[in-house]
């Protein structure tokens, strides 16, 4: 069997025309038997009346990948069998993975976010999974537990993390993987895909740095514009 590492990234995910059912359900079971990542199934988009509305059937904020009930965590499983079992129920749904677990994700805007990784880049810091969505916003996947201090962190290089516009996702909450699409407007993409390199996160603390700079920059940037 093909691994993640072989099938997932960033070229063939800006090729994908559709979100079809059976890349959905390898990539999800794939999630969970190779990464070893929690994965649930969110809800997905439909074709009604020449748009593209969220399966909710509401006006709702991130069309197509979100969860459908208030009890997801429950949902959640780390098996393959499992994963295989509920995409094919439901073979467009989006794939969601809790953050939290073996993971958190730090969450920043997608022009913060290439800055970052060209200057992690030069100083050869070693990267995890990295996500880009079609809102413009960056994921980057490291341990658990980085939603408890990257607040302080952040603080301590100078920032105020709520004027910089870098949020940490830890336990609660749960970020959309590729090739989930979002409001109709382009798919989750891999900006760097998970390879036998990453297998081991990287701590939030190796890569904050970088981050927050990104981030401040950018914040400082729109202000200046807005004057």
């Amino acid at each position: 069997m093909l691994t993640v590492e072989e099938t997932i990234g960033v070229t063939e995910a800006a090729q994908i025309p559709q979100q079809r059912g059976e890349q959905l359900l390898d990539n999800a079971v794939r999630y969970a038997e190779e990464r070893h990542w929690d994965v649930f199934p969110g809800t997905w988009l439909e074709a009604v009346e020449g748009r593209e509305r969220c399966s909710c059937g509401a006006e709702c904020a991130v069309p197509g990948a979100h969860a459908v009930k208030p009890d997801w965590s429950t949902q959640a499983t780390g098996s393959g069998v499992g994963a295989r079992r509920m995409w094919s129920k439901t073979p467009k749904a989006s794939i969601l993975l809790p953050t939290g677990r073996t993971f958190d994700a730090i969450e920043v805007p997608e022009s913060a976010g290439f800055l970052a990784l060209a200057r992690m880049e030069r100083m050869e810091l070693t990267l995890g999974p990295v996500t880009c969505t079609p809102d413009r916003r960056m994921f980057f996947f490291v341990l658990p537990g980085a939603a408890a201090k990257v607040p302080d962190l952040v603080r301590k290089l100078g920032w105020v993390p709520a004027s910089i516009d870098l949020v940490t996702r830890g336990e609660g909450h749960y970020v959309a993987a590729p090739p989930t699409r979002i409001g109709g407007v382009g798919a989750v993409q891999w900006a760097r895909r998970p390879t036998p390199a990453n297998r081991w996160l990287p701590d939030a603390e190796e890569l904050i740095s970088p981050l927050a700079y990104a981030c401040g920059r950018e914040a400082a940037e729109a202000r200046s514009r807005a004057q």
